[in-house]
């Protein structure tokens, strides 16, 4: 196959890399963060490399251009431009850096910018030895994250340091990116044809990620061959699926599993299967899925519908017992039981109003009549004495008091009209009448009855 520019035969880089832009003019949306005297405009218009400038952190998803800015930074300031990634360097590295930093700014007045990217995997230690060089001038730092700074990168560097946040690149941004890799040079040289629906397609995949719109492309350029057409079939067929923006440690875990809790107790039954479907498409583990159904099933349904923790926890069991991909069967059911159930979440406010309670320090004795009777000298103290057993009384039901003195008639458990709990509501009240002392008698059933 004659070489055509795709970098697959002739051992160049990926077209992403090619491609990335060498100006700042060149990158592709965040114009926020590249308005005329921001930050990043005024760190790459110094061509002195004389004048300070903060140190930033860049934070977005992969594929917004953070690792492109922090290149084309370099190519436009005067600055020295060290690159490091968190996933190859330790302490020693970014020590040598500083000291060379140090003496290229003592020595020849150059300043030094440091591109450190995936800080988020850096230890405490290892961020600890950015500080030096940060707080005196040595360095300017441009870190990259796709996790939240807030939780992935210490205090004292985060003060130190100007936040900028990346968003997901427009549909019109993709679009641009990929029209311009077809023609330009560097890119695929006009060797290839698109069509516009297989460029809606390529656009629609990348969801915001211009990395992965041109690894796409490429793929579907080498597919089709120099001369040929790149059509929505053969990018179909070559990409295969979308590819989940899904990182299992990172910030989209927990907004995904926090819009399926959401779904599941707002009742959208094909939300919820949506956000299912992502997580198990993700690779997310099946056990964790299970877990979080299970503490559903009891805080948002409950007692609306007893059996919905019954469900989530045979679910958890056929996940463990069968495995993926057909463990997505039993979850999936127990979603939709899940979504489709009544709600309330009264016995997960009752036992929190409960511990609020102990918590405060009302809590009290327990009364002599309910305490252990069983060991020796336990009568002679009042222990178990006057305990009236239920089981020898015809309702099977009786006046007795059972919380302690400072918690007499409080109620933590207020079933709601939902479900289940449309028929608990009036037996509880009956219950009630009765154990806290109203004259009440035995309904039809074994239910108790109204106070007589």
């Amino acid at each position: 196959m004659a070489e055509i520019g795709f970098g697959i035969h002739s051992g160049a880089a990926p077209l992403a890399v090619r491609m990335r832009p060498r100006r700042l003019e060149e990158v592709a949306g965040q114009r926020h963060l590249l308005a005329p005297g921001s930050p990043l405009v005024a760190l790459a218009g110094d061509a002195s490399g004389r004048s300070n400038a903060v140190s930033v952190i860049l934070w977005g998803p992969p594929g917004t251009g953070k690792t492109t800015l922090a290149h084309a930074l370099a190519r436009s300031s005067g600055r020295n431009f060290v690159e490091l990634s968190a996933v190859t360097a330790g302490v020693r590295d970014v020590r040598q850096v500083m000291e060379q930093a140090r003496a290229n700014r003592d020595l020849y007045g150059v300043a030094t910018v440091l591109f450190l990217d995936e800080i988020h995997r850096f230890t405490k230690a290892q961020q600890d030895a950015l500080l030096p060089g940060v707080e005196n001038g040595w360095i300017i730092l441009v870190a990259a994250t796709t996790e939240n700074p807030s939780f992935s990168v210490i205090s004292p560097l985060l003060s130190r340091s100007l936040l900028l946040t990346l968003e997901l690149l427009s549909d019109e941004d993709v679009a641009g990116l990929v029209d311009r890799a077809v023609v330009d040079e560097r890119g695929l040289r006009g060797c290839v044809s698109l069509e516009p629906e297989a460029r809606a397609t390529i656009v629609r995949l990348a969801s915001g990620d211009a990395r992965r719109a041109l690894t796409a492309l490429e793929a579907a350029a080498f597919a089709a061959g120099e001369g040929g057409t790149i059509t929505a079939e053969l990018v179909a067929r070559t990409v295969d699926r979308a590819l989940l923006r899904y990182d299992r440690d990172g910030d989209e875990h927990y907004d995904v599993i926090s819009a399926f809790i959401k779904s599941v107790r707002g009742s959208d039954v094909d939300a919820s299967l949506h956000y299912l479907a992502r997580m198990i498409e993700a690779g997310e583990d099946p056990r964790f899925i299970a877990r979080r159904i299970i503490v559903l099933a009891s805080e948002d349904i409950g007692m609306a519908d007893p059996a919905a923790l019954g469900v989530a926890v045979a679910a958890a069991d056929a996940v463990q017992f069968i495995g993926m991909p057909e463990g997505r069967i039993p979850l999936a059911q127990a979603v939709v039981h899940l979504a489709c159930a009544p709600k309330s979440n009264a016995a997960y406010l009752g036992i929190d109003r409960a511990l609020a309670d102990v918590r405060a320090g009302k809590i009290g004795r327990v009364p002599t009549h309910l305490r252990d009777s069983h060991y020796p000298g336990a009568t002679r103290l009042g222990h178990g004495v006057g305990y009236r057993y239920p089981h020898d009384d015809q309702i099977g039901v009786v006046q007795q008091e059972y919380l302690p003195e400072p918690l007499r008639g409080v109620r933590y458990y207020e079933p709601t009209e939902h479900g289940n709990e449309r028929e608990v509501a009036p037996r509880l009240a009956k219950l009630r009448r009765i154990v806290r002392g109203e004259r009440g008698r035995l309904g039809a059933r074994g239910e108790p009855g109204e106070p007589g």
